[in-house]
């Protein structure tokens, strides 16, 4: 969290802005909440049934769980894919150069690799564990065949493995932690996040630890040669970094097209940064909102990149600005002018829950909301009215069954996060709890 003076300065039309915690309290009412789910056998050995085929969804549940227009295709539990802990976190995907469609499912002490099949069904190949301890955030990202994982846990670094490995599994393997990795990079120890700009073959780690130099500032790695990961620069100006997207620039603002922009999220502010050259980037602006208890991460909304959808994540549960009814609030921000954004609405989904990750493909935003699920939005009404009031949502997908009878709860428990960039439309999405789930939006 920080307070520089442009951030002061762009902030002033946001009169009676508090501060946002830290990400270290963050992180303490989130265990605080996964002790409680421990406690209550959340996470115990054959707590969860194990799925023996696809659920489509019929009058509004798909078995145990409610659902819109979203059938649940296939599921694997934490333990179905070698997790000792049985606790989820981060998922993404990757596609081969044949068509071929694998998830890498993160866990507090490790990833899981499984395939989806044509049919959707899901099909456990095996895993890579945690570089050395268990934690409760790993992160990862995919730059061509390779995929970058990160973690809180202490001295992990960056683990580079080769995604073609899981070409040719007949039988789930467990991977080296030294000979099954391309590379190990460890200019930094703990990480919060993994961001990718695949356009510059650049892997940024966000929330590093003080060792690392940054301020918990983007920290990028250059994987040009996924063998020989190189630190190539570091944004530390605007301190702690919670997520970022960072984008070869093509929207309206013409000072900027062609150049490497981030649009990071630094729990207090959204922060845009050019950073074309990594030895020496710079922050165009850096603004507050109304509302803002931690600022998350966010995306941007189409490929003209006018606008751009922002998530809060303690909001909800402070009740905090236009999240005071505790309904899962999304931000909207008009980002055609990047020195001066400008926060023009708001959306609220019709569920109250605490809102995680979301990512925007083809005018829908897929959002992961904790306890209310898998929330697809329809987001491309922003074009002509950036208010907000023409956002709908048009399916949905409830992991998290626990919490049905009172609309939801603003607690951390449910949703990870989501990953919607198969071809052939699956989704994956990654429960905390119980395990991942392949999902097809059917609206």
């Amino acid at each position: 969290m920080k307070f520089s003076t442009a951030a002061v300065a762009a902030a002033t039309t946001f009169i009676g802005q508090a501060a946002a915690v830290s990400m270290a309290e963050l992180k303490q009412l989130k265990m605080a909440d996964w002790a409680v789910q421990k406690e209550a056998g959340a996470f115990d050995v054959d707590r969860y049934s194990a799925l023996a085929a696809g659920t489509p969804c019929v009058n509004g549940k798909a078995g145990d769980y409610k659902c819109n227009k979203v059938d649940l295709v296939s599921f694997l539990r934490h333990q179905d894919m070698g997790s000792s802990t049985r606790q989820g976190n981060d998922v993404w995907g990757w596609t081969s150069s044949t068509g071929r469609e694998f998830g890498a499912v993160g866990q507090t002490d490790g990833t899981a690799f499984i395939e989806i099949l044509k049919n959707g069904t899901a099909v456990y190949l095996g895993r890579l564990p945690t570089q050395t301890s268990s934690s409760s955030w790993r992160d990862m990202k995919v730059i061509g065949d390779f995929i970058y994982i990160g973690s809180e846990a202490s001295n992990h670094g960056l683990q580079v493995f080769d995604m073609k490995k899981l070409l040719t599994i007949t039988t789930p393997k467990v991977f080296s932690t030294s000979s099954d990795l391309t590379a190990r990079f460890t200019g930094f120890g703990n990480s919060h996040n993994i961001v990718a700009s695949p356009a510059s073959n650049t892997i940024m780690a966000v929330g590093t630890g003080s060792s690392a130099g940054c301020r918990g500032g983007l920290y990028m790695v250059d994987v040009s040669n996924p063998a020989s990961p190189k630190k190539s620069g570091c944004l530390s100006a605007g301190g702690y970094v919670h997520d970022a997207q960072c984008v070869i620039y093509t929207g309206p603002d013409s000072k900027y097209k062609g150049r490497e922009i981030c649009f990071n999220f630094n729990e207090d502010t959204l922060d845009i940064t050019d950073v074309t050259n990594k030895a020496s980037p710079v922050t165009i602006s850096s603004t507050g909102y109304t509302g803002a208890s931690y600022t998350h991460q966010g995306w941007l909304v189409d490929e003209e990149m006018r606008f751009l959808l922002l998530d809060d994540e303690l909001d909800e549960q402070n009740k905090k600005g236009p999240a005071a009814n505790q309904h899962t609030t999304t931000y909207i921000v008009d980002v055609t002018n990047l020195a001066k954004p400008l926060f023009t609405g708001t959306y609220q989904s019709p569920a109250v829950a605490i809102d995680h990750n979301q990512y925007v493909v083809n005018g829908l935003s897929y959002q992961a909301n904790y306890g209310s699920g898998l929330r697809i939005v329809d987001v491309r009404s922003l074009k002509t009215d950036p208010t907000g009031n023409g956002i709908r949502e048009v399916g949905y997908f409830d992991c998290y069954p626990e919490d049905d009878a009172t609309n939801g709860k603003a607690e951390f428990t449910g949703t990870w996060s989501s990953y919607p960039y198969f071809a052939s439309g699956y989704i994956l999405l990654n429960s905390i709890e119980r395990g991942i789930f392949v999902l097809k939006y059917t609206g």
